[in-house]
């Protein structure tokens, strides 16, 4: 036995095992990478399947049986991965209704808060400034500047949350008691 691989000082039985789903590493990976899509969503799916083989403990005893039941793991692992793919899309979807419903309600209002917000959006990242400008200010619609942009939708909604959440902390830091309290007179200066 081989004191210095990875399954140094594991059982006979384990040291099959783990042979086994080490050899079969970059085939798991491209398997998935061809149905997401992405290096990284494959590796992380990938990294989630061993964790639970290893929860699975001494269950496995053969490395072919183990290979198989990764597989059907992955399987099961891109089934979900492809559904909450979908509810993040239907969510970015309601996000782009309510946010035109919302712009075309009162023009003063409108024009208030922009005026507000493009004092404040020097004080992010240049990413999330011009994803706030496009979708928020310019009333884009989010596949769209994502696509301009050369990122995948669901990476320009995650990225367009964490711009309104840094810019809300922003708002609050320039605007104190009244950004925090929904006051809409906005005339105090925000500090940067």
């Amino acid at each position: 036995m081989d004191a210095e691989g990875p399954e140094a000082g594991l059982p006979p039985d384990r040291e099959d095992v783990m042979a086994a789903l080490l050899a079969h590493q970059r085939r798991f990976l491209a398997f998935l990478e061809r149905r997401v899509g992405s290096r990284a969503a494959a590796e992380d799916l990938l990294q989630t399947a061993f964790a639970r083989t290893l929860e699975k403990g001494g269950a496995l005893k053969d490395g072919e049986g183990a290979v198989a039941w990764v597989y059907r793991l992955l399987r099961n692992a891109l089934v979900d991965h492809h559904r909450r793919q979908a509810a993040e899309g239907r969510a970015l979807a309601v996000e782009a209704r309510d946010a035109e419903g919302a712009a075309s309600e009162d023009p003063e209002l409108k024009a208030t808060v922009c005026a507000c917000l493009n004092d404040l959006l020097p004080t992010l990242k240049p990413e999330y400034a011009e994803l706030v400008h496009q979708v928020d200010l310019e009333g884009r619609a989010v596949p769209d500047v994502a696509r301009e942009v050369g990122i995948t939708a669901n990476n320009a909604g995650v990225r367009l949350h964490r711009a309104r959440l840094a810019l809300k902390r922003s708002l609050e830091r320039g605007c104190g008691a009244c950004a925090a309290h929904g006051c809409l007179d906005c005339t105090c200066k925000p500090r940067r």
